[in-house]
């Protein structure tokens, strides 16, 4: 997560890398953290360029924290953030592992992606920590990278960052057998695969980071054919010679919201002992 830090009214504001203007060029989202790596911030807010007028645009309550807040490309804006646990203890409390998306409008925050932890496990939902999300050109879906707290309780070597979309398919409301599980407006999946030991040389990743919608209407394949959906992601190869090697992937994505929902030879809501799974490709 790249962010930039300004300060203004003796207060600490930072800014994502990403969608931090609204679509009228009148005003700039941030959160009030003291520094990219403290994640403390109570409130989301905007500052309008032009008079300096600075309004609050959502408060965290029970003890819950937001931050990293980007805005859609329509208007009136909507803006996106993370937010962490209410009531947090001990046993859960922010983490990579444990927080969500939410869309803030009008002061009123609605999660974007589900959560359930517990088998069987609901497709459409996630099991952890979702971050960074990022609305695509048109406004209708988004993206985000993500954790997995069920892979972390097993190993938290299994905790590998991944890449995830959100689309409007319908909302997704899991059973909740426990506290922490909670509904989503979004419909959420991976699209990216990643394993503990990839194998030297080859293209499998053991991280998805940094990634991006491409084109605001998608791209040209070389045969002429237009690509409406397409995501872009950093993913971390190792060599033949076992060195990291940051590699630059792109992932097609069905134009029919129905066909997010239709898994291939693994389940896209994962299971007790694996992640999530991409759709088939």
């Amino acid at each position: 997560m790249r962010e930039k830090q300004i300060t203004f009214a003796q207060r600490h504001h930072q800014l994502t890398n990403i969608n931090v203007w609204t679509a009228d060029s009148q005003w700039l989202a941030f959160d009030v953290r003291p520094s990219g790596a403290l994640f403390t911030s109570q409130t989301i807010e905007r500052v309008n360029v032009f008079t300096g007028a600075v309004e609050v645009l959502y408060q965290a309550k029970e003890g819950a924290h937001v931050g990293v807040v980007t805005v859609s490309p329509d208007m009136p804006p909507r803006y996106v953030c993370i937010h962490g646990p209410e009531h947090p203890d001990e046993i859960w409390h922010y983490d990579f592992h444990h927080r969500r998306g939410v869309i803030v409008q009008n002061g009123e925050a609605h999660n974007l992606d589900a959560c359930d932890i517990t088998p069987p496990f609901t497709p459409g939902a996630l099991r952890g920590g979702s971050h960074v999300h990022v609305f695509s050109p048109d406004g209708s879906r988004l993206s985000f990278t993500y954790n997995d707290h069920v892979m972390h309780e097993l190993e938290v070597s299994q905790d590998l960052r991944n890449v995830g979309i959100a689309v409007p398919l319908h909302a997704v409301t899991p059973q909740k057998q426990h506290p922490r599980e909670y509904d989503g407006s979004h419909f959420c999946l991976l699209v990216s695969r990643t394993t503990t030991q990839p194998e030297r040389g080859s293209d499998e990743i053991n991280r998805a980071y940094e990634e991006c919608w491409i084109g605001s209407q998608g791209y040209q394949k070389p045969d002429g054919s237009w690509q409406r959906w397409a995501i872009a992601f950093i993913g971390d190869t190792l060599t033949a010679q076992g060195d990291k090697q940051p590699d630059i992937f792109i992932v097609d994505l069905p134009e029919a919201l129905e066909d997010y929902a239709r898994a291939g030879d693994a389940p896209l809501e994962g299971s007790s002992k694996t992640l999530p799974a991409p759709l088939p490709e």
